[in-house]
């Protein structure tokens, strides 16, 4: 995946596309990350992502870098499609990492411990 895609994906200041990312989240992330999560090596920090991309006192720019990620780790249609064995998550992965480094240090430990216990069995509200 070229540098100039994964841009494009993550650093919108469209606040309608944000807005768009973060109902698309709220109602297929549970779903996809149950179904990816032995093959994503990091599931805790994903899911530590969502939390923060959905706490309102999370800066907006953090914030749409990781709706616009985490939107589309969800979505079916991206570069390479999911279903193919071994190759299918490496542009979600790519993209989600690039994320991640854009906005080192947003992650709190409230989001890790959200995170924790929803992984656990014990998701909690949005």
């Amino acid at each position: 995946m070229k540098k100039a895609q994964i841009d494009e994906i993550l650093f919108s200041d469209n606040e309608d596309k944000n807005a768009e990312r973060k109902q698309t989240l709220k109602e297929k992330f549970w779903v996809k990350l149950r179904e990816t999560a032995n093959r994503v090596p990091f599931i805790e920090d994903v899911a530590a992502a969502y939390y923060c991309a959905l706490d309102p006192q999370t800066p907006n720019k953090v914030r749409g870098i990781l709706l616009a990620a985490l939107a589309y780790f969800v979505l079916p249609l991206d570069t390479i499609p999911d279903f193919l064995v071994g190759f299918g998550l490496t542009d979600d992965l790519t993209v989600l990492t690039v994320a991640f480094t854009a906005i080192s240090g947003s992650i709190t430990n409230s989001h890790r411990i959200a995170a924790k216990k929803a992984l656990e069995g014990e998701p909690l509200s949005d």
